[in-house]
């Protein structure tokens, strides 16, 4: 194992205030099963899986309730004991209702697991099947299904893996707590992957802001030659794929280009360490590893939480809201997502619950644009936001495509930046999404 320290960067980006103090100390606790969980069929980036239970049936934790429906989806399993009292629309913490399965515990605790593999002989081949069966999908944001990943297509040549432990979002520790706590498995994870895809050489990026995670790191993987520790520069997003990349390895992706596109697989923390208890422990992915933060909360903690149990839940677990709480966000404060129904569940790619107070949020009025082009300095992808969230204020969808409006990853710099206050990211994402209904309705036609 080797290490070594990156002092590239890239143009642009912000250092936000990190707050990672109110719970990087606190290691994992278990919550309790709640009364029931929600299950929505599409928990990642593809199709629905499709249900195999009808209400009134009784599931065990560990049975698989919906089947994938196609290549790019995943099954999903119940987290806990009980009868199914529907399957059908139910609330999101997108903000849209999705298909799901909810159910109602009955207070049993035991679960069933797949079999076993051993590690030291298990093939690439059967990994790829665990992780397709166990329903793994990616911990860093899009979900998407791990197994894809682990089977791109044999024109593309793939050199290296690099795992993300970046985790550039305020507020959130929970990788850095999977660093801390189990780094055994995160290594371990790591070379399991490596032999899905037939790699010689793997990365672990860390941001320098992480000094004893990285430690640990080094302890766990010292055996390993294969394996180097990234240690790259504090700056958000310096978790973003292309970000990453670029520091680690050098390659730049280029626009509407994939990882794979370079030679390079990106997974996150948390998937290695899910990728390891599908295949060594038999477990498929029904629990969450969620950072529950804020100065809006009583008791900030890291959690392991049941998927599917509602956000209600999880704040009551942890203290509640403080009566200054004026926000709950779901993911990080930067690329989150605001809550209004907190009947929603937990999704198994949910990293954090934020309660936020006035002061940690801007509840400043919006002004007119400045064209002050901070917005512009700010963008880690040379883009011109205030241009795009223009266009996508005045429905111009095909001026927003053509400058770029895809090639957005809606990291926030530029909204964070404004000092107009303007929402930008949330108009881009607005328009991003006209343009893929134009773009399908042009398919159609």
């Amino acid at each position: 194992m080797s290490i070594f320290s990156s002092f590239k960067t890239f143009r642009g980006g912000v250092h936000p205030p990190e707050f990672k103090e109110l719970t990087r100390d606190q290691s994992f606790e278990i919550m309790p099963d709640p009364k029931r969980v929600i299950l929505p069929l599409r928990q990642h980036i593809g199709k629905d899986a499709k249900p195999l239970v009808k209400k009134g049936v009784e599931v065990k934790a560990g049975e698989i309730i919906a089947e994938s429906d196609g290549f790019i989806s995943s099954p999903v399993f119940s987290p806990v004991n009980g009868k199914v009292i529907s399957v059908g629309k139910e609330t999101n913490s997108s903000g849209f209702p999705k298909e799901a399965i909810v159910i109602e515990t009955n207070g049993s605790t035991d679960t069933q697991k797949l079999e076993k593999l051993e590690f030291s002989t298990v093939t690439g081949a059967e990994i790829i099947e665990r992780v397709k069966h166990a329903g793994i999908v990616g911990q860093g944001g899009a979900a998407f299904p791990t197994f894809v990943k682990l089977t791109p297509n044999k024109d593309r040549i793939i050199d290296y893996i690099i795992l993300n432990g970046c985790e550039c979002e305020p507020y959130l520790t929970r990788d850095e707590r999977l660093m801390l706590d189990r780094s055994h498995d995160v290594v371990s994870g790591l070379l399991l992957m490596m032999k899905a895809l037939e790699l010689k050489k793997g990365y672990i990026g860390v941001e320098d802001n992480k000094p004893e995670a990285i430690e640990a790191l080094q302890k766990a993987a010292a055996p390993f030659s294969e394996i180097e520790l990234a240690v790259v520069r504090t700056k958000y997003p310096q978790g973003a794929e292309k970000m990453l990349i670029k520091a680690v390895t050098g390659r730049e992706v280029p626009p509407g280009k994939l990882p794979l596109d370079v030679g390079v697989v990106i997974q996150n923390i948390g998937t290695a360490v899910a990728v390891y208890d599908s295949v060594v422990k038999g477990e498929p992915q029904i629990t969450a590893s969620v950072t529950v933060s804020g100065l809006g909360l009583n008791n900030p903690k890291n959690l392991i939480v049941k998927v599917g149990t509602p956000l209600a839940d999880v704040l009551e677990f942890c203290g509640g809201a403080k009566e200054n709480a004026k926000r709950v966000i779901v993911g990080g404060p930067m690329m989150g997502f605001a809550q209004y129904d907190f009947s929603a569940p937990i999704m198994k790619a949910t990293s954090g619950i934020l309660v936020l107070t006035e002061d940690e949020i801007n509840t400043h009025e919006q002004t007119p644009c400045l064209k002050c082009g901070m917005c512009v300095e700010v963008c880690p992808l040379n883009l011109i936001p205030t241009k795009l969230a223009r266009y996508s204020q005045l429905d111009k969808t095909e001026e927003a495509e053509n400058l770029g409006i895809s090639v957005c990853m809606e990291c926030g710099t530029c909204t964070y930046t404004c000092p107009a206050n303007i929402p930008l990211v949330q108009w881009i994402r607005l328009g991003k999404q006209r343009v893929n209904q134009m773009n399908s309705e042009k398919k159609t036609a």
